[in-house]
């Protein structure tokens, strides 16, 4: 059996779906553990649907990358709203499945050269501070903490805390 081949393109409008099912069951094996049983609930299904509209939107570049034409991971950046200059990644996930296939460092490396080709020297992005598997990927590609930590309220009012991490593109 040969070696997966990924590839990064651009999620176009007919994507909402393979989107909100990798951002789902991501979210469901990552960040489910951290709440309530119904609310977890409710965000798994809620981040199956979002992402027609997100695409609508056009206020982010969306990347997908695929292997055997089988989208498994997803990356979501735009300018930063609180780092004037930077690029922020909003949104980093790929399919439980597809964990330790490579296909996160492609996208990584993939997301990295649009951001280069949008004009961005710096990107930063936020983790929960207790998802060591995400924080672990994230400095492995090259991001090193900023020494920034915030708490973030999901909806359920229990702030859980972030670390920022940046890196040069």
């Amino acid at each position: 059996m040969g070696e997966v081949k990924f590839a990064v393109r651009r999620a176009g409008p007919g994507d909402g779906d393979v989107l909100g099912g990798i951002h789902a069951a991501a979210w469901e094996t990552a960040y489910a553990p951290f709440f309530a049983p119904g609310f977890a609930a409710a965000g798994i299904s809620s981040r199956r649907t979002r992402w027609h509209a997100r695409l609508a939107a056009q206020d982010s570049t969306i990347l997908l990358a695929e292997g055997d034409g089988r989208p498994t991971a997803m990356s979501v950046y735009r300018s930063s709203s609180t780092r004037p200059g930077l690029a922020e990644i909003l949104s980093f996930y790929s399919h439980p499945d597809s964990w330790g296939t490579g296909v996160a460092a492609v996208l990584m490396t993939g997301t990295l050269r649009h951001l280069r080709g949008d004009g961005f020297t710096t990107a930063h992005l936020w983790t929960l501070r207790d998802t060591h598997q995400s924080r672990r990927f994230y400095t492995k590609c090259g991001f090193a903490e900023s020494g920034a930590a915030r708490t973030y309220d999901f909806g359920d009012g229990n702030p859980l805390a972030q670390v920022e991490y940046e890196r040069g593109c």
